[in-house]
């Protein structure tokens, strides 16, 4: 069985593990975790776009089952969803929390608890939801957690506008990363979810990512033990630049990479007031993002199909099965 990435990097170089704990413990101070940069003291009280001070906030933990099949797989993806976000999408599904908050703050002990016990309810791995602008707190709770028995895999389920000196920290500890690739305009970006240069950091992270993981490995069962896997929401009116991303990924990343291109795009929150996102998407849109796929040499992911659009059907996949 693959060992977990952080349980190899604590057993043999538990200092340079701490130093990356301490260091980005030491970014709050003038908080740049993100590309918003804001720059505050977030350890004194002082609050930037993410709206979220010294301590993370958990809205709550679950057994997910309905995550990419490789990372919900039979037992279900060990959940956390931390309040509040670093994008502002209009649309955004979970904005009862990400936008609005209404979690309550946690101390790294009882995040690492928490850790634990999805781990003790027979979890795939631990799934971080909106890990970034708490990306100093989560470290400081795996830190924790491993001398109390964490060895499960690490998600880092991202909206994919992060700072690639804060991804190398997590460099040796992170078994597997789930960025969303929004947009592929600049414009559009900042318009839909107040991300100045989305594109910009997006595709900087998403290479910082794939240099660390390039290759996505499974057990028997074809659940992921480490890898990336990229999503990409597909907007109506072609607002998520869908031909753009995937020329990137196959010309920049890699036509290997796993793509999971989601459907279930529907206007809520502040979407009504853009008339653009005013609908769903249609069948011929989602078709349409799926040829680009096809037409970039993209033969790794998963489809969603086009009932319920929430039901992943995988394409291609040939997973390196890991012992």
């Amino acid at each position: 069985m693959l060992k977990s990435s952080y349980l190899e990097l604590y057993q043999t170089n538990s200092q340079a593990f701490q130093a990356k704990v301490e260091k980005a413990y030491k970014t709050l101070e003038s908080c740049t975790l993100c590309p918003h940069n804001c720059k505050v003291n977030r350890l004194e009280g002082q609050i930037g776009t993410c709206k979220t001070g010294a301590k993370a906030e958990v809205y709550s933990f679950m057994a997910h089952h309905g995550e990419e099949p490789p990372i919900s797989g039979s037992r279900g993806s060990g959940t956390i969803f931390f309040s509040n976000c670093n994008l502002h999408c209009c649309y955004c599904q979970n904005y009862e929390f990400s936008q609005m908050g209404g979690g309550r703050e946690v101390e790294p002990e009882e995040l690492a608890k928490i850790m634990l016990e999805l781990q003790t309810r027979g979890c795939h791995n631990i799934n971080f939801v909106s890990p970034t602008h708490v990306a100093s707190q989560i470290l400081q709770g795996i830190w924790r957690a491993i001398p109390m028995g964490l060895e499960i895999p690490l998600v880092y389920n991202t909206g994919g506008y992060d700072n690639v000196e804060i991804l190398k920290l997590f460099d040796g500890i992170i078994d597997i990363y789930l960025p969303d690739m929004r947009y592929n305009d600049a414009e559009i970006a900042l318009k839909l979810s107040g991300a100045k240069e989305y594109p910009k950091y997006n595709r900087l992270a998403i290479k910082e990512m794939w240099r660390q993981v390039p290759k996505a490995e499974f057990d028997q069962n074809k659940v992921i033990l480490r890898g990336m896997i990229i999503r990409h929401l597909v907007l109506p009116n072609g607002l998520s630049g869908t031909s753009g991303i995937m020329k990137f990924l196959a010309n920049e990343v890699s036509k290997e990479v796993h793509v999971a291109l989601m459907s279930q795009y529907f206007p809520c929150f502040k979407a009504s007031k853009e008339p653009k996102l005013a609908r769903r998407i249609t069948l011929q849109e989602y078709e349409s993002a799926k040829g680009e796929m096809s037409k970039n040499g993209l033969k790794n992911g998963w489809f969603q199909d086009e009932h319920g659009l929430d039901r992943f059907q995988g394409i291609n996949i040939k997973p390196n099965i890991t012992p």
